[in-house]
């Protein structure tokens, strides 16, 4: 199947448009298709033309109260949850704990018989650096 854009000018026949399934029929050759360079049609036989559109209609037909169901519960939810939803964010912006830049929360601590081994270690390890860094400046 080949596709054209809408603007083009085309020979008579049926085309169909891809973007909302709708059948559009040109009487003489040299007509441009409607829509955009963006819309793209297929061109379609007679005998095709004339059983897709009972089919596209009935398809209309049998969908359309399902699509007007669904419209009408997605704008009921929508607003019962809209309202939950501002409910909530107030919520949580009273409970919500303020921020500290910096702050470790849930690091947990650590013994105090750890603590001080560590830091002990530690410090004899900074003062065997200092003590590297000053002889490394005398030489």
């Amino acid at each position: 199947m080949t596709t054209i854009n809408g603007g083009t000018a085309v020979q008579g026949g049926y085309y169909l448009s891809k973007s909302n399934w709708e059948i559009f029929p040109v009487e003489k050759d040299g007509q441009k298709l409607p829509g955009a360079a963006s819309e793209h049609y297929v061109k379609l036989n007679t005998a095709a033309a004339l059983m897709l559109m009972p089919v596209l209609g009935g398809l209309m037909v049998v969908f359309l109260p399902f699509i007007g169901l669904y419209l009408a519960a997605k704008t009921a939810v929508s607003g019962v949850a809209g309202a939950f939803n501002r409910s909530a964010k107030d919520l949580g912006a009273t409970i919500t704990p303020g921020w500290a830049p910096g702050a470790a929360h849930m690091t947990g601590k650590a013994t105090d018989t750890k603590a001080a081994g560590e830091s002990k270690a530690g410090e004899q390890a900074l003062e065997e650096l200092k003590k590297e860094i000053e002889e490394k400046r005398k030489a």
